[in-house]
């Protein structure tokens, strides 16, 4: 059995090639099937039953026509730097930990502006 470790993700032995391509950050279901097309590899080969040959050939796709993983990171978060610095509706967004994309937030955004706060502030309680 061969280890298929690509741009630093171990892929899952027992998945399908384009499902397990997807657990690298940057690439999704369309890009997997272009890259098992461009490479040449059946998409629906197991991982554990690519060849040396096969997996050096979806390594080379990926590093000559995706940027993923560290180099796709840095560029967002680059981007990012760039709006709050440019001090931009969006870069102020970013900086407030507030949605982004034009979201309401009187209700919902949670997930973004994080647990509810007290209203009054916390009651301490006198011992007797």
């Amino acid at each position: 059995m061969i280890l298929a470790r690509i741009e630093g993700v171990d892929l899952p032995r027992q998945k399908v090639t384009w499902i397990a391509l997807t657990y690298i950050y940057g690439i999704g279901q369309t890009s997997a099937r272009k890259i098992c097309q461009l490479a040449n590899v059946a998409e629906n080969t197991r991982v554990n039953q690519l060849t040396d040959h096969e997996i050096a050939r979806i390594r080379e796709t990926i590093q000559t026509h995706f940027r993923v993983e560290g180099d796709l990171r840095k560029t967002v978060a680059m981007n990012i730097k760039r709006l709050i610095d440019l001090n931009t509706y969006r870069g102020l967004r970013h900086r407030r930990g507030l949605p982004v994309r034009g979201q309401r937030t009187h209700t919902n955004a949670r997930t973004r502006k994080g647990p509810r706060r007290m209203a009054g502030g916390s009651k301490v309680k006198k011992a007797p």
